[in-house]
């Protein structure tokens, strides 16, 4: 590359990475997105493909044309180093779904390229920091739920043995088999038809109320609540996460409630005030114990 040419290129990379950075691109590419995606509906319609036709097919094409487009800017952004642009699983994940259905084999494949053009409404998750950190912290989420999912897989078994035992000669058609039993229990999680489910069982025996009460409490609540910390806790890693990487490449940070002080730090600084409080206190109360005149000094002339 000549000496002549690399100020060109700084300069075309300077004005890419200043276009991919507005936040307008951002928007348009968003709706270019939900454009994309109403064609897509629209052709599961046969009137629509009846009377729109040609305008969807035209629509498709423009839609593939600004995703080429876009993906060239975001590549022209990593001219100076062009091996950082293929770091980024987005850059990577985009330049797969745009290029795909150009490729043979593949666009003549009508449920692969609908697959494809579905799959283009997962890039909306890479314009909004906001989405990401839904998205990654999915991703974060992953390890816990296969704790969870072991956890609730044994309550079902458990409970399913207890009521096969319990009711399967009573209901066969719920309690026949375990396999019926976790299948009946697993739609019970809901709590919908719990009081019809009820009464049927303690119409067989008074221990019903006793196994699903109980069932409701492990399951339904203890679960359910663990199911939403495990969510929770993996979705403020995951904007920490956002935070340092935005603290790095020098963007402003995202400002939303989890931005702020926990619940445990809040409590440490609660619990050091009290403390600086009581440590003052005494301190206080000698000083006016001492400023105080005694009784005797009251009646001395």
């Amino acid at each position: 590359m000549t000496s002549a040419a690399t100020p060109r290129l700084h300069r075309l990379a300077d004005a890419c990475q200043e276009l991919t950075a507005a936040p307008w691109f951002s928007l348009a590419s968003f709706v270019v997105i939900v454009l994309n995606a109403l064609a897509l509906g629209l052709e599961t319609y046969g009137r629509s493909i009846a009377v729109a036709g040609a305008p969807l097919q035209t629509i498709e094409y423009a839609c593939l044309v600004y995703f080429v487009a876009e993906l060239l800017a975001r590549f022209g952004a990593y001219l100076r180093r062009p091996g950082d642009f293929f770091r980024d699983p987005w850059n990577v994940f985009d330049l797969i779904i745009v290029a795909a259905p150009l490729m043979p084999g593949i666009r003549e494949n009508i449920t692969m390229l609908r697959l494809l053009r579905l799959a283009r409404i997962v890039r909306a998750f890479r314009l909004f920091p906001s989405l990401r950190v839904i998205l990654v912290g999915i991703r974060r989420s992953l390890p816990g739920l296969g704790s969870f999912l072991l956890v609730t897989v044994l309550v079902l078994y458990g409970y399913a043995m207890l009521g096969w035992m319990l009711f399967g000669t009573a209901i066969p058609e719920r309690y026949g088999t375990v396999g019926q039993a976790m299948l009946t229990l697993f739609l019970l999680l809901s709590l919908d038809g719990i009081t019809d489910t009820l009464q049927a069982g303690r119409e067989v025996t008074e221990w019903a109320v006793l196994y699903y009460v109980s069932y409701m409490v492990a399951a339904c609540y203890l679960l359910t609540n663990l199911l939403v910390g495990v969510v929770l806790n993996a979705l403020d890693e995951a904007h920490q996460e956002e935070r340092a990487a935005a603290a790095r490449a020098g963007q402003p940070e995202i400002s939303d409630d989890v931005s702020e002080p926990s619940v445990h730090e809040q409590l440490a600084q609660l619990h050091t005030i009290i403390a600086d409080l009581e440590h003052r206190l005494p301190k206080a109360t000698g000083r006016a114990r001492d400023a105080r005149p005694s009784p005797v000094d009251s009646v001395r002339p």
